[in-house]
């Protein structure tokens, strides 16, 4: 429910922004390191929202693959920790065997 409800922002997000850069057909002048260009607005909105989108997604998916990482090491460690706890069960169970004979 979580991702429809981004999924739904995202989608929203776009779909002001073209209707922004639909009603504003100026033609701007954007100077880079070593060229200039002029483009419509609406084409220069798109690709800054589209720069952004694809820059937030990157950080977020290797935010996340940490994440999913840690999780892996974790449930390592516990099922480590499990087995450790089952043959000191086992162990305190024939001890206790043997104290009861």
């Amino acid at each position: 429910m979580k991702s429809f409800i981004i999924a739904v922002l995202v989608a929203a997000f776009f779909f002001l922004a073209l209707i922004f850069g639909a009603r504003n057909e100026q033609v701007v002048n954007i100077s880079y390191f070593v060229a200039q260009g002029e483009f419509r607005l609406p084409v220069v909105l798109a690709c800054v929202f589209l720069a952004g989108f694809l820059v937030s997604w990157v950080f977020a998916m290797y935010h996340i693959a940490g994440l999913k990482l840690s999780i892996r090491r974790l449930k390592k460690q516990v099922a480590a920790n499990d087995t450790i706890a089952d043959k000191a069960n086992a162990v305190t169970e024939t001890a206790t065997k043997e104290v009861d004979a």
